[in-house]
């Protein structure tokens, strides 16, 4: 490699580290970062009950209930034992200050039928579970409708955008009352739903889920950009991009379907690494060969046109797809038996990223290649500080999963 091609390197991702550490010294997210989920599970209950299984963020629950109800003591207490990690404390907070929580909840949450409010009572005391390594309060409520009905409509407001502690909320719902199963995702845009809607109108949600979580995950958009950047021909590109995709949906069915379960503390660090290591892998080619860095070796080509170095590469995006599945799993949240009204959800959510993630190939690769080829010097150092900034920020990103903080 030309000392004038490597001193530019050098340069380009250095300066790009300082901007990335720069924009990153204002520390990670919260708990719950800029938006929640929210697990909902509806089935019949004794007696002619709805019964529904909410599992919320409890910091977040906390905050919301204390301020909504101006019940500062529920805040004392539930921050003090979220903040020393004491889950029995935690449910004591919720259990001593029932009446705030559940006022908060029920304000927001509700079941009609056929257009009246059905009446929600609480089933025994809070309890705390964990999902993606946060504290969750599981709140189980049993609702008295006026009017036996054949559908009930079901409605989620819960922690609103204008409450100030959160982006935006999901609601995943799934259900199994009224002679049929089936699931739902609520948000601001679309907070409530029928358990007799259409099949069409619960794709459509789950389609909108799938290409919001793609385009709200920067994590896995810059998984994207480093494949991209790292591309020598759009043959490439378009194998690892379904090799990606045919690696993550076989990890995300297994996972959202509960067959496979591995800890969030696992796969959130192996993303980042991935992240750092494919946008790395360009910049090595570029520190090793130079301006021939984009060249293929004529001598080992082989199946697809793809030479040594392309088929290693693509073993590697297989093999972070698979993690990647995991990542988009956790996004759900579900891990109930094999249905095939669920399976047909997950299949949407599923085709909502692959949409998105093939759009930004559309609009990136092309630009991509024409500036190589009407200015190669330009175009490989415009491909080498894409992938300098997005390998420091997968690393950066790796460090801080690694240590929680």
């Amino acid at each position: 490699m030309s000392g004038h091609v490597r001193r530019t390197v050098i340069v380009a991702v250095v300066g790009i580290a300082a901007a990335v550490l720069s924009f990153l010294s204002a520390g990670p997210a919260s708990a719950h970062g800029f938006s929640s989920t929210v697990y909902a599970k509806i089935a019949a209950g004794d007696e002619g009950h709805i019964r529904t299984t909410l599992e919320l963020e409890y910091d977040l629950l906390v905050v919301s209930a204390a301020d909504s109800g101006d019940d500062d003591p529920l805040f004392q207490a539930g921050t003090a034992a979220f903040e020393a990690e004491d889950t029995a404390g935690q449910a004591a907070a919720l259990k001593t200050h029932a009446d705030s929580t559940i006022r908060y909840v029920t304000d927001r949450f509700s079941v009609t039928s056929k257009g009246a409010a059905c009446r929600p009572g609480q089933v025994g005391d809070a309890t705390i579970g964990e999902r993606e390594g946060v504290p969750y309060a599981d709140l189980l409520l049993d609702w008295t409708c006026p009017e036996q009905a054949d559908e009930h409509e079901v409605r989620s407001g819960l922690f609103a955008d204008g409450e100030g502690y959160v982006k935006g909320t999901k609601t995943i719902v799934t259900y199994e009352i009224d002679g049929r199963s089936g699931s739902a995702a609520l948000d601001a845009a679309n907070p409530s739903f029928s358990t007799g809607q259409a099949a069409y109108e619960r794709f459509r949600e789950f389609f909108l889920l799938g290409a919001e979580h793609l385009l709200s995950g920067i994590d896995h958009i810059l998984f994207l950009l480093a494949l991209i950047a790292g591309s020598r021909r759009l043959r490439e590109i378009v194998l690892a991009a379904t090799s990606f995709t045919l690696a993550h949906s076989v990890t995300f069915m297994l996972a959202a379907l509960g067959l496979v379960d591995v800890p969030a503390r696992v796969v959130e660090p192996v993303i980042a690494l991935s992240i750092a290591v494919v946008a790395g892998w360009h910049l090595w080619g570029i520190w090793r060969r130079g301006d021939h860095a984009t060249d293929l070796d004529p001598a080992g080509r082989g199946h697809f046109s793809l030479d040594r170095s392309g088929w290693i590469r693509l073993g590697v995006v297989f093999c972070f797809g698979l993690v990647h599945g995991l990542g988009f799993a956790g996004a759900l949240g579900i891990d109930e038996a094999w249905s095939w009204t669920l399976l047909w959800s997950l299949l949407v959510f599923n085709v909502g990223i692959e949409v998105v993630q093939l759009a930004i190939i559309a609009v990136v690769f092309p630009l991509l290649i024409v500036l190589q080829r009407r200015t190669p010097k330009i175009g490989l150092w415009a491909t080498g500080a894409v992938s300098g900034a997005v390998s420091i920020m997968g690393l950066v990103w790796f460090v801080q999963r690694v240590s929680g903080s």
